[in-house]
């Protein structure tokens, strides 16, 4: 198989892709999740967390070779991050790298490090969308990987500075036309497991989705998310896993 997904001597295209998740948000199943994917993005305390949930999950990732994420958010542990909050770049910049901070001391203590970061809940999209709150946040990575949604502030952001976008596709979220998800709370906003399957083979093999609304719309994924609060994930999680590899596709982390 080709290292870098270019055609192969038998004349098929090698297909790999990350299988990320968000972990450590005190969720049933959380801990099962490392068995599956191959990079973890642990929530570092302002969403959901603590030190210790950020040990278990860093000494899991270890343990299961999984590469560990900083799953960082705007300080908002009541409306679990996912409220836009009125926050300054440059507090956001430094709340970005104390959650970093935190999270690569428990990496450490538990024999890893800190691969990449990813923006959690309304951070993400509002950084989807907003350059200055982008920019704090790359000013805050040190250079590590963001994963981000394709064709974001984000990813132009980082880009400009010289940081690594990993574009990210979701196997468990539905599309609207316009390419972007379906909000939490709406019709088709979440994807059973036999969905989430074949969407997330359908974005790696074939970089497309199907919307909500059942048009095919073109999406550039590197790796492919999964959430720890969807009902059933675990379950979910491995229906995702079989069904990639029994498409050929093959499974390794970007970092």
């Amino acid at each position: 198989m080709s290292e870098d997904g270019s055609v192969s001597q038998q004349g098929q295209r090698s297909v790999f892709v990350d299988l990320n998740a968000d972990v450590g948000e005190g969720f049933d199943g959380d801990a099962g999740l490392f068995a599956v994917v191959t990079s973890a993005s642990v929530a570092c305390g302002f969403h959901a967390g603590d030190d210790e949930t950020m040990r278990v999950a860093c000494s899991r990732a270890v343990e299961h070779d999984v590469r560990i994420g900083a799953h960082v958010s705007y300080r908002d542990r009541e409306g679990f991050g996912r409220r836009v909050l009125a926050v300054a770049a440059s507090v956001l910049r430094d709340e970005v790298a104390e959650q970093i901070h935190a999270l690569q001391e428990n990496a450490s203590a538990a024999g890893g490090r800190i691969a990449y970061v990813k923006p959690h809940g309304a951070l993400y999209h509002r950084a989807s969308v907003d350059t200055e709150t982008a920019s704090a946040i790359v000013a805050a990575v040190g250079g590590l990987p963001l994963l981000a949604f394709p064709g974001s502030r984000l990813v132009a952001c980082a880009q400009a500075a010289g940081v690594q976008a990993v574009p990210e596709g979701f196997a468990d979220r539905g599309y609207t036309d316009a390419g972007e998800l379906v909000a939490r709370g709406q019709a088709g906003a979440l994807l059973d497991a036999d969905g989430a399957a074949r969407q997330a083979v359908a974005i790696a093999r074939d970089g497309v989705v199907e919307t909500r609304d059942s048009q095919r719309i073109a999406v550039e994924a590197a790796s492919i998310c999964l959430h720890s609060d969807t009902p059933g994930a675990l379950v979910l999680a491995h229906r995702v896993r079989e069904a990639l590899e029994a498409a050929g596709i093959e499974l390794r982390s970007f970092a």
